[in-house]
């Protein structure tokens, strides 16, 4: 069934680039742990030209593994779509180009993603609505088919080692080719449509007559033409038999291959079968190039040289059997810096032509041109003078599109690290940017580099009082080198030497462990990578990567590796410092809330505090339960603003209200004695607050607000109400103030909920709509416990990742025995 498979992939990815207009097209689909997309297959973009995508982890801040994640067509028409919704894609492939991704899945599961990019200028409209529901239809298709082989037995795994199917663009033929069936006997032939072109006949007029086709040749070559049918029944072949063609200007040379076919019978022996070949046009095309006093080349998608006259061997100063075959900045040493290798695909990607300056040692200029289309590049090289002003670059591109500046003139004889490499920096640096906490940080790393490098095991172990000790791990193993915890550093131990020399290890080979680094063996596990965490020439910790069985990382792969390590380390100290001082700004929060509230005769309470869930900042939310001597009070309030400061503003106010309440002044009498202590204090702060007092035995209350949230009701018939209180200004406004009293009927069973605006208040709705929304859900919840319907009510709240304002929360059940 692979067969089929690979049929499936290719029919998919030719029809999405033709249903796009498009010059190249991918599929990917998921890899067997889930964590990456793989290149499948390609049609127009050479798997070398994708570089460091040929793998992509699923968190992938790009176009096509967010159509996988997320199961929608993510359309980009032009450069400047791509660079404001993908600004890390934009930065490593800053070309003109649009793009689509498409989610292959089969019903609900997702199998993978199609991506399909075109030519486009500034401005350029993209996709309609009808390609776009095209490309949708042939993923779909392909995730039927796919579904359709694994249930058939076909348990296709793609991984790292996956090798993608490459199909060329299409392209018009540069050699024509004709078919014919010859009856020597009667002299009919059969020829199909190609052959009469090639002979100037229209296809349906042509009588089936060899004398019609040799009426076609020159005089001389209709002998020639006999000599062949006499050849061969003698020799039962032809071989190049070289025939003359009239044309408009002239004629032209063709070649004529046949043979007789086997088989008994005089019948089968009066046959002869083959092709007419019309290679005259590439021939003339390169006799033509070759005149040239310019060099020129032919170069494949991925870059490597097709073509090169003998012109460009002298400029170049290299022949032909190095050249051909090998992509020219893997061969001369001179163009061996990425920036030469990104002109290329700068041409490839965005299909506009190119023109950069080139310097050979030691002082000859060279002009490059390079004109691309689907099936690759046609470069011209020419001599040229150097930069008219000193210090200008070396390299200068006709192109109008973003991207770095052109360096000075290479010369270092090493090859540097290519694009695919520097995007994997890129990629993991700007995730590690958005990482606040430890436990982002290391999901980070590790959704970005198993994928990129193969790894099916992480671990990363911090220092800590001068041990090792685990701070995350993932994979198959749940003791995944546990004899490194709690480990001294000058321990004789891979994780620990690593750390202590600064110099990362890797061990490819289960005996190189045994040999040279004795440490405990893991089942299953036969190469290492152990990568010391180095902050501000501080350890901090070690990551390491297993393999399973045995892998080779090459230089280049080890050179990315310890290149990432620093950026870990440098995140990790960061996101440490951080969950630092996030702890110490809570535990001074939480040190301010009540940790129990009191047990009271016939009122049952309950209360939550979510603080917000981005930045470290604490808010000064707060609510409380009061005993007092004619009842009890309880408290709901909100200091403004996210600080330190507004925390230990929200402990003073409490302390005022509970002073307050506790010796027995009335709720209006409460709220001003603290509005005025707020108002001495002049923190530069405001606070809201609603403070309620129950008397219990009587089903009364008295309720007081300072421009805070009204509370809600829930009576026993489950009929609930916003209640109308009469209020007065934030505290801390006016020192003289009033705060009129609201008296309130508790029917026995009913249930108060005091809060804050966090749970009611979101971006772009009325605060009003979020207050109807609480009440309807306190209306309608079946809770069976007071606790239960708190978190009910939290439910939303706790799920929103972009809620950033705390929450506090205060349910009463008035229950009087």
């Amino acid at each position: 069934m692979t067969a089929e498979r690979e049929d499936a992939l290719v029919a998919a990815v030719v029809k999405a680039v033709r249903a796009a207009g498009g010059h190249a097209g991918s599929v990917f689909l998921r890899s067997e742990d889930n964590r990456s997309i793989v290149l499948a297959a390609t049609c127009g973009a050479s798997a070398a030209l994708l570089g460091g995508w040929r793998l992509i982890p699923v968190n992938s801040p790009i176009p096509v593994a967010e159509a996988y994640r997320s199961a929608r067509t993510i359309h980009l028409a032009d450069a400047g779509a791509t660079m404001r919704r993908y600004p890390q894609l934009a930065m490593a492939l800053p070309y003109a180009f649009g793009s689509v991704s498409v989610p292959v899945r089969a019903g609900q599961e997702r199998l993978g993603a199609l991506a399909v990019i075109w030519e486009a200028s500034p401005g350029h409209e993209g996709l309609s609505r009808a390609q776009l529901r095209h490309l949708r239809a042939i993923a779909n298709r392909l995730g039927a088919v796919l579904a359709d082989l694994r249930a058939r037995g076909d348990a296709f795994v793609y991984n790292a080692a996956t090798v993608p199917i490459e199909v060329p663009a299409p392209t018009a033929p540069a050699v024509r080719v004709g078919l014919f069936d010859w009856r020597l006997d009667t002299g009919a032939v059969g020829a199909d449509d190609e052959l009469c072109a090639i002979f100037g006949l229209t296809p349906g007029a042509f009588d089936g007559r060899a004398d019609t086709l040799a009426s076609r040749l020159h005089p001389g070559d209709r002998v020639s033409l006999r000599a062949t049918a006499r050849a061969a029944v003698a020799d039962g072949r032809v071989l190049a038999r070289r025939l003359r063609i009239r044309a408009d200007d002239g004629y032209r040379t063709v070649e004529l291959w046949g043979r007789v076919p086997d088989g008994p019978g005089e019948e089968v022996r009066n046959h002869l079968v083959g092709c007419v070949l019309d290679a005259a046009a590439g021939a003339a095309a390169v006799t033509a190039v070759e005149r040239l006093r310019d060099g020129l080349f032919s170069a494949a998608p991925d870059g490597r040289v097709g073509y090169a006259n003998h012109s460009l061997e002298q400029l170049l100063g290299a022949g032909a059997g190095e050249l051909l075959g090998r992509r020219l900045w893997e061969v001369l040493p001179w163009l061996s810096d990425p920036v030469f290798e990104d002109r290329h695909r700068a041409a490839m990607v965005s299909q506009q032509p190119t023109t950069f300056l080139v310097c050979r040692p030691p002082d000859r200029w060279l002009t490059f041109s390079l004109q691309p289309d689907a099936t690759g590049v046609t470069g011209r090289v020419a001599p040229a003078g150097p930069p008219v002003e000193p210090g200008e670059s070396a390299v200068t591109s006709s192109t109008s599109r973003p991207g770095p500046p052109a360096p000075d003139p290479p010369t270092a004889q090493a090859a540097p690290a290519r694009l695919g490499s520097i995007y994997r920096v890129l990629q993991l640096s700007s995730s590690l940017t958005e990482a606040v906490t430890t436990d982002e940080v290391c999901k980070v790393v590790a959704d970005q580099l198993l994928p990129a490098f193969g790894g099916q095991h992480l671990a990363i172990y911090v220092i800590d009082g001068g041990r090792l000790h685990l701070l995350f791990r993932t994979g198959r193993h749940d003791r995944f080198l546990h004899w490194l915890e709690g480990k001294p550093l000058d321990t004789p131990l891979p994780g620990t030497e690593t750390l202590t020399s600064g110099v990362p290890l890797f061990v490819e080979y289960p005996q190189d462990r045994a040999d040279s680094h004795p440490a405990p063996s893991v089942d299953g596990i036969g190469a290492w990578a152990y990568l010391p965490l180095i902050a501000s020439n501080r350890p901090v910790g070690t990551c390491i990567l297993g393999f399973d069985g045995i892998h080779h990382l090459t230089t280049k792969d080890r050179g990315i590796l310890t290149a990432l390590s620093g950026l870990i380390a440098q995140a990790l100290e960061r996101a440490r410092l951080y969950d630092a001082k996030s702890a110490l700004a809570h535990g001074l929060q939480n040190a301010l809330l009540p940790h129990r509230l009191p047990a009271l005769p016939g009122i049952r309470t309950t209360g939550r505090y979510l603080p917000g869930t981005s930045g470290m900042d604490i808010g000064g939310d707060w609510y409380d339960v009061i005993p007092t001597g004619s009842g009890v009070a309880l408290v709901v309030g909100d200091v403004e603003g996210h600080s330190v400061a507004a925390a230990g503003i929200m402990g003073q106010l409490r302390s005022a209200v509970r002073a307050f309440a506790t010796v027995g002044h009335r709720p209006s009498a409460v709220l001003a004695g603290t509005n005025r202590l707020l108002v001495d204090l002049d923190p530069g702060l405001l606070a809201s607050c609603c403070y309620v007092r129950v008397e219990p035995g009587t089903d009364r209350a008295l309720a007081v607000r300072a421009g805070h949230c009204p509370p809600l009701l829930r009576r026993p018939d489950g009929t609930t109400e916003v209640l109308d209180l009469a209020g007065g200004p934030l505290l801390g406004v006016d020192g003289a103030a009033g705060y009129p009293e609201t008296r309130l009927d508790l029917p026995r069973g009913s249930i108060l909920a005091l809060y804050t605006d966090g749970l009611v208040e979101a971006r772009g709705r009325d605060i009003d709509l979020g207050i109807d929304d609480l009440r309807a859900s306190l209306a309608h919840a079946t809770a069976g416990s007071l606790d239960d319907l708190a978190d009910h009510l939290l439910r939303n709240a706790l799920h929103s990742p972009h809620r950033s304002d705390d929450i506090a929360l205060l349910l009463t059940e008035y229950r009087p025995e």
